[in-house]
């Protein structure tokens, strides 16, 4: 049902960041819209992301009790290596991994600080194992501590990234990494989480603005799921107008760059000659009202029509 709703919202081509538990599930998903199985977006997917032990969902039960891992659970430098290829094994286009937990504000630093979750030898021989097989590594990363150790280690783009400052923005420029900032799912959650989500609202919004200036690569993304499916993950340009882009802008970071974080520019991200014939058609202009992209009216993946209200 996520699938169809996502193609249904005009979204054709989709990187799904890890199953939170539900093992390699989203590659049998993604086989079967290969297949035609069932309806949906082209799909680049993570299966399990990684973390340390005792970093992670579901903590905090008695010791007799087996529970259920939100991620896989790995700890030294060799065993991260196995994990990848293991991954890989079973499908993953992408390899993702939680850089750090437990925000919080710095008083003295005046940034979002958090703890971080690899050692840098850890998160280093991550990076590196997937990169030498050939897949890029994609860091959830939060606080100023963990976005800081993610580009230590390499990755290739960063999740949320709430606590971005001048500093980390410029070196993110500097080593051509990605910023995937999520922002509706944080103002999504803020209220309810308390403590210092809605700070983190406001600090990403003053991060976003700092980055178009800095013209980071920011492409878009939802962290769906993380919000309610009948939310439609289109809202998410609006933000990013509101917060510094052009609805231009906004419209590549779902397109040309989106197509660039992904290593497909020669086959996503503009309807040209030799690119995969996907389309997404409003009534009206979003270049006027970007809000319009929350009404999707046609929609066309690899030159198949699956929605079509005139």
């Amino acid at each position: 049902m996520a699938a169809r709703t996502a193609l249904m919202n005009g979204f054709t081509t989709i990187r799904d960041l890890e199953t939170e538990g539900a093992m390699y599930a989203d590659v049998d998903v993604k086989l079967a819209i290969q297949r035609g199985v069932i309806p949906g977006p082209r799909m680049y997917v993570a299966t399990r992301a990684m973390a340390p032990t005792g970093m992670y969902p579901l903590l905090g039960y008695s010791w007799e009790l087996r529970v259920p891992e939100g991620v896989q659970i790995v700890d030294g430098p060799e065993n991260v290596r196995k994990a990848v290829r293991e991954e890989v094994k079973y499908g993953a286009d992408w390899i993702k991994f939680y850089a750090d937990r437990k925000y919080y504000w710095d008083e003295k630093k005046a940034r979002l600080a958090s703890w971080v979750n690899f050692t840098d030898e850890e998160a280093k021989a991550l990076v590196q194992e997937a990169h030498r097989i050939g897949r890029k590594v994609a860091a959830h990363a939060i606080g100023w501590d963990g976005i800081d150790a993610a580009l230590r280690a390499g990755v290739d783009s960063i999740e949320h990234g709430d606590g971005l400052t001048d500093d980390l923005i410029d070196r993110m420029v500097k080593q051509d990494v990605f910023w995937c900032p999520t922002i509706y799912v944080g103002v999504y959650v803020a209220e309810g989480r308390g403590g210092v989500w809605p700070r983190m609202v406001e600090l990403e919004k003053k991060a976003f603005a700092k980055a178009v200036r800095k013209r980071a690569r920011i492409s878009f993304g939802t962290d769906a799921g993380g919000f309610s499916w009948s939310e439609n993950q289109a809202k998410e340009f609006g933000f990013m107008v509101r917060y510094g882009m052009t609805p231009m802008q906004a419209i590549q970071s779902a397109t040309t760059v989106a197509a660039a974080l992904l290593g497909e520019s020669q086959n996503l991200g503009e309807v040209a000659a030799g690119r995969f014939a996907d389309l997404a058609a409003v009534d009206g202009d979003p270049l006027q009202d970007v809000a319009r992209l929350e009404h999707i009216r046609f929609v066309m993946k690899g030159g198949q029509v699956f929605k079509n209200e005139r």
